[in-house]
């Protein structure tokens, strides 16, 4: 059969994008689909517009560190309108900057709703297409939410396209994105509420470092209602009432705004995957190590669209569009490899880790050395009035080397890095602790830590 393409990507976020130049590259004639803007959520919707509005944050929470110490913070503030447009400056040309790019290295840009057909068929906007491969890296989209009024909650893109930010906000979910939010609205002026279903929020961090970042930000202004579930959001003539099941209680208050930070999971239902002979379920896409279907060998998939060990993080994005991209060009089935593999929320101060949890490095029989450190008195926090960042690094002591590191503290995101590393290396500590670094900086401090 002579196919339209070789290869056609559904979804253009960065692991698309990746895997169909990399193809194209090969001499593959390739072409690849969104209903959205070319760049998908991290650059559009996510992590980069994220951090834009993060650094108002932090100009705002560092110049209050330094209060009495030789800054004057009165009058200082965020306007919320020139921090977004500043943000817009970054995300607005992305989507033709990458759509350019995909053309100039010989890939097919196709705009609209792809779904299949048949095993090897698609139909874009009813346009029909046939290829010998697909790869499908649609990302994530919001966890739907069972309850009334659930209309009225703003989601992660809305929030970041606010115009004007309300005082009173309600996150809904204890994980990345209330975090992060919460930490962005309490610099700029607001009063944020953090409500978790669970006891305990950032299930995925150290949680002896958590209460450390909880603590931190309540003396900022967010509060947190853990064990908390919300049963019911109205609106109002002055914002929203919502209804809150409590340990014990029932309350109600209102807000200017809820936002929904309860997760998300895989964007796959407008594709019709049965057509295809594609199983997959609310994990994602049902593929083997190596990223192909199990149960249709012409499609492969990446991302938060794949039921893979893998972090829903871009990084781990990129690299499996990488690796699936490679696989079907060679015909191999290479998995990809999740050793080392970082992450950070970016809180302020931001908590990273990379590696085990205390709990799991046990539970696997490891025979670890627990080092923790409270670093909010050393040099690097002083110099900027810190006073909450601490570290807890678990050692294997039968090797000296890294099975778990997770940093709560300024420019941790930075440093978490460096620990990435060497465990994807297997670099004991000794051999860490010989590197001279540069001084006075917060790698220096990385030698103590150990």
């Amino acid at each position: 059969m002579i196919y339209d393409y070789d290869l056609i990507v559904i979804g253009a976020g960065m692991a698309g994008v990746t895997a169909a130049n990399k193809c194209a590259a090969a001499g593959w004639k390739v072409a690849i689909v969104d209903a959205l803007p070319y760049g998908g959520t991290c650059a559009l919707r996510g992590c980069d517009p994220k951090k834009i509005l993060r650094r108002g944050a932090e100009i705002i929470d560092s110049a209050r560190l330094m209060r009495g110490k030789g800054i004057n913070d009165d009058g200082l503030s965020v306007d919320w309108a020139d921090l977004m447009a500043h943000k817009h400056g970054f995300t607005d040309p992305v989507p033709a900057s990458m759509e350019a790019g995909l053309t100039g290295n010989g890939v097919t840009t196709l705009h609209g709703t792809a779904r299949f057909t048949g095993p090897q068929t698609v139909a874009i906007d009813d346009a029909p297409c046939t290829s010998r491969h697909f790869l499908i890296t649609t990302g994530a989209r919001p966890r739907p939410l069972d309850l009334p009024g659930h209309e009225h909650l703003l989601d992660s893109t809305g929030f970041l396209d606010l115009t004007e930010l309300p005082r009173r906000i309600l996150f809904v979910g204890g994980g990345f994105i209330s975090f992060e939010f919460a930490h962005i609205a309490a610099r700029a002026g607001s009063t944020p509420v953090i409500l978790d279903r669970k006891p305990r929020p950032l299930k995925a961090f150290d949680p002896d470092l958590v209460d450390l970042l909880i603590d931190r930000g309540t003396k900022a202004g967010i509060e947190n209602w853990p064990s908390a579930t919300l049963t019911a959001v109205e609106k109002t003539s002055t914002g929203y009432q919502v209804s809150v099941d409590e340990p014990g209680r029932s309350t109600t208050r209102e807000f200017d705004l809820v936002v929904h930070g309860a997760g998300r999971v895989p964007e796959l239902t407008t594709l019709d995957l049965e057509t295809a002979g594609v199983q997959w379920d609310e994990d994602g896409i049902r593929v083997a190590a190596h990223l192909q279907s199990t149960s249709n060998p012409a499609v492969y998939a990446a991302g938060d669209a794949a039921s893979t060990p893998g972090m829903p993080l871009t990084p781990v994005a990129v690299f499996e569009g990488k690796v699936a991209a490679s696989n079907m060009l060679k015909g191999t089935t290479t998995a990809p490899d999740y050793t080392g593999v970082s992450t950070a929320v970016f809180t302020i101060p931001e908590l990273a880790r990379v590696g085990l949890l205390e709990e799991e490095a046990r539970d696997r029989g490891i025979d670890i050395d627990v080092r923790y450190t409270d670093t909010s008195s050393w040099y690097s926090n002083y110099r900027i009035g810190e006073t909450t960042a601490a570290t807890k690094i678990l050692i294997d002591r039968s090797d000296d080397t890294i099975v778990g590191a997770h940093l709560l503290g300024p420019e941790y995101a930075e440093l978490v890095n460096i620990l990435a590393l060497a465990m994807k290396l297997r670099l004991t500590t000794r051999q860490l602790k010989s590197m001279t670094a540069a001084y006075p900086t917060v790698g220096s401090d990385l030698g103590s830590m150990l």
